[in-house]
């Protein structure tokens, strides 16, 4: 499934209250209910799961050299039409509340407070679930309201049968932040529609699940895994049109470029990662989180980071990261967030034995967590850094191909190496490893220690230029999907 970039985009953003105003009466809905849904509505059009790739939405937010829409125009979108009758005051009055947006002192133009930045993570925010039953009318909404009622989300797409359009009663749900993917997936009671328990996993899982169903395997299977995840996305990209841009108004390499700011999303929070040492953070800006952390005893040989993962992937919305040296009988395991008494004792039972092996699980103290989280952050700023350098020199990789100087399983990131979104195990000399680990040693020299890469990166870039796009035609619209 596909979504096209049309005038009228049919997600909604954030909802706090919502899974109660799902199944609430139009009529009860209080005034400050009726604002919170137009100021979220309003605030999808602008995100940036959503503007980038709206090519109307884009225009409007370029044509100002300050980015300024006018509310009128907003507003009489057709999931803003239910307002029209209460006046473009009042729609006013709603977005002056938003943390996101901002309005113009005379009321008549509304705008990000922030630049627009490239999504990250959307594979790993996402959910799968099955049960809905067959199309009615405002289905969307109410499905809306209903994945907003265990966090924010950034879309809800109601799958459908190619050609015939068909509803399958199943979706996919994009979270704002992994809590909320996690609060979702380990809800008690499991989530339900109509009374009937729907079936929930990860994206990833359900993507896992199809893979094998089908038998695929090598390029097949990743061909199926970018169509599920959605990273080969159709229609106008925003990023791809600056990025084109660029290319064409390229001078030479001594052109000086604006600097960029690379952010990293570690344990909840959002970190700044600087460019000393080749990709670094300040130990200061890593949240210190007790609880987050396993730590297990008893394994003697190498253990497969596979073999922890698999049994977590469904429980836990982010693979976990895992540190092990070859010989020792302990490791650690680090999560996205903290463990509750019934994660532990999930991890407990699943895993009792590695590499057929008994081993016992345990919380680490207070200083071997946090310096294992220094390390987890100290890692995934190297390779969040590796990444956005590769990028901005315009491409994956350099003399090797596609792997870079190494080719495909060479040094400089080919297939060999760790993916971006920390899907996949590294081997043991692979670039990711914790810096501490990576002093003094020759090129080529294999290390005996392992580290399972953490989470996606969240970066962020400023600077960009953002380019105007002149628009000779109508936008067309499209309805609620």
């Amino acid at each position: 499934m596909s979504a096209a970039a049309v005038a009228e985009p049919t997600e909604v953003p954030k909802v706090e209250e919502d899974k109660k105003m799902a199944d609430a009466p139009t009529e009860t809905e209080t005034e400050d209910q009726k604002k919170q849904r137009a100021l979220r509505q309003v605030e999808f059009y602008f995100a940036d799961s959503n503007l980038p790739f709206d090519k109307f939405m884009w225009t409007l937010h370029t044509a100002n050299a300050e980015h300024w829409v006018p509310v009128k125009t907003v507003a009489s979108f057709k999931r803003m039409r239910e307002f029209q009758g209460l006046g473009d005051d009042w729609v006013v009055d709603a977005l002056k509340t938003s943390e996101e947006l901002e309005v113009d002192e005379a009321g008549e133009n509304v705008r990000r407070r922030t630049e627009v930045q490239p999504p990250k993570g959307q594979f790993e925010r996402s959910v799968y679930a099955k049960g809905f039953g067959s199309e009615e009318p405002g289905l969307q909404k109410k499905l809306e309201a209903f994945f907003n009622g265990y966090g924010r989300t950034n879309a809800v797409r109601m799958r459908r049968t190619d050609g015939t359009k068909e509803f399958k009663g199943s979706v996919f749900a994009e979270f704002a932040d992994f809590k909320s993917v996690g609060v979702f997936l380990n809800a008690d009671p499991k989530p339900s529609w109509n009374g009937e328990e729907l079936l929930t996993m990860s994206k990833e899982a359900y993507c896992d699940m199809k893979i094998k169903e089908k038998g695929l395997t090598g390029k097949a299977a990743d061909l199926r895994r970018q169509s599920i995840a959605g990273t080969g996305r159709k229609g106008f990209n925003a990023f791809a049109e600056m990025a084109q841009k660029e290319k064409g108004g390229k001078k030479g390499k001594g052109d000086d470029k604006p600097k960029q700011e690379v952010y990293l999303e570690f344990l909840g929070a959002r970190i700044r990662v600087h460019e000393e040492d080749g990709g670094s953070v300040k130990p200061e800006d890593v949240p210190a989180v007790k609880g987050a952390s396993l730590r297990f005893d008893g394994a003697f040989e190498e253990v497969n980071f596979d073999e922890i993962k698999a049994p977590l992937k469904e429980r836990f919305a982010r693979v976990p990261f895992v540190k092990y040296t070859k010989g020792d009988a302990t490791g650690l395991v680090g999560f996205d967030k903290v463990l509750s008494e019934d994660d532990i004792d999930f991890v407990k039972t699943t895993l009792k034995t590695l590499s057929g092996k008994d081993v016992s699980w345990a919380v680490p103290n207070e200083d071997v967590e946090r310096a294992f989280q220094l390390e987890r952050a100290a890692s995934a700023a190297k390779r969040v850094f590796s990444f956005q350098s590769r990028d901005s020199r315009g491409g994956r990789g350099g003399r090797g191909g596609r792997g870079g100087r190494g080719g495909r399983g060479g040094r400089g990131g080919g297939r060999g190496g760790q993916r971006n979104g920390g899907g996949r195990a590294e081997k043991s000399g692979d670039s990711a490893a914790a810096p501490s680990s990576t002093n003094g040693e020759q090129a080529g020299e294999k290390r005996k220690r392992a580290v399972e890469p953490d989470g996606g990166p969240n970066m962020g870039v400023r600077g960009q230029g953002v380019p105007v796009i002149q628009s000779s035609k109508k936008a067309k619209t499209e309805g609620d999907s």
